[in-house]
């Protein structure tokens, strides 16, 4: 397509028509000539923001970049509204494609009771495979606003469903064809589902009303970079078992393959919790139909121990993401 941005006709019929309207607060959406979203707030509520570029994985990016994003206002503890979106385009994709990532990127957003609120989409030379950026919007009320120093000595942390899901996937999808020279395709097909457990809105959700104190998407850097981040933003030290941590033998094995630490890898789909009763924590999690496992526990002092049986070793500061080593 001709650099610079999209022909108006195909802006409507392959952006903007893609964009359902279904939130009260949204009073004005995505429209030719319409450069502002409004938003409406009820009294004792404030806006949380999050943005996250989606560079790692071309296929699925619309309905990733929704997740993730929606993944980082839920951690808060906010309710997802929605999203901006700004899309940087190659000059060789097709308006076809550029229709599937709205339509990806909308369908979850119905899933979620988010709405598209605007953007922009542009095709460029700076890019040679689709770059999406998304902003997203929540709302929280100010009594409820949680932030990461909620975390206190003694609170048990649990981490839901399996660390490694995202990158796995993506791996999955991005080489498929250099994995099926190793695994069965069966197995290759499992590990491309697991893009299916990528939210934890509703692990948020669940948390939340159980009253925990403290939630962190583990994204970039994986679980060791999560217990970092928990723990330097709290100001607190914290112990945890290495062989407590919930893994997927597939990731495992994925990751044995590309000479990769599943410990330090991308992990959208799981959420570290801070809660003052990790097992409670758990068994209302189950009631939603979401594992929880109790990994170890925050405690005073600055030390960060990881157990591997008798074996102790202290948390580094995170490191890149593995992800990288293999995707660029």
């Amino acid at each position: 397509m001709k650099i610079g941005k999209l022909p108006e006709q195909v802006l409507v019929r392959s952006v903007l028509r893609q964009a359902g309207h279904r939130r009260e607060e949204v009073l004005a959406g995505p429209a030719v000539g319409r450069d502002c979203a409004v938003v409406a707030l009820d009294e004792g509520e404030v806006f949380v923001l999050s943005t996250d570029p989606i560079t790692g994985t071309v296929q699925d990016i619309g309905s990733h970049g929704i997740h993730i994003t929606a993944n980082d206002l839920a951690a808060s503890g906010a309710e997802p509204v929605g999203v901006l979106l700004t899309a940087l385009l190659p000059e060789d994709i097709c308006e076809e494609q550029i229709r599937e990532i709205m339509k990806d990127a909308e369908s979850v957003c119905r899933e979620l009771n988010m709405e598209i609120l605007g953007g922009h989409t542009e095709i460029t030379r700076a890019v040679a495979q689709p770059l999406l950026s998304v902003t997203g919007v929540g709302k929280i009320s100010r009594e409820e606003q949680q932030t990461v120093p909620c975390i206190r000595p003694g609170q048990d942390l649990v981490v839901t469903k399996w660390i490694g899901l995202e990158a796995t996937a993506i791996l999955a999808k991005e080489r498929e064809k250099e994995l099926l020279t190793r695994f069965s395709q069966d197995f290759v097909r499992t590990v491309q589902s697991f893009g299916q457990y990528i939210s934890v809105v509703a692990d948020a959700r669940a948390a939340k009303a159980f009253g925990a104190g403290a939630m962190h998407d583990i994204t970039e850097g994986g679980i060791f970079g999560a217990l970092w981040e928990m723990a330097e933003g709290s100001g607190v030290g914290l112990e945890a078992d290495l062989k407590a941590i919930p893994i997927r033998q597939e990731t495992v094995e994925v990751c044995e393959y590309f000479g990769l630490n599943p410990y330090q890898i991308m992990s959208s789909g799981s959420l570290l919790i801070a809660a003052e009763d990790g097992p409670g924590l758990v068994r209302a999690l189950e009631e939603n139909h979401i594992r929880g496992t109790v990994i170890g526990r925050a405690t005073e002092g600055p030390g960060r121990i990881l157990r591997n049986g008798e074996d102790i070793r202290y948390l580094d500061r995170p490191q890149p993401d593995e992800l990288y080593k293999i995707m660029g």
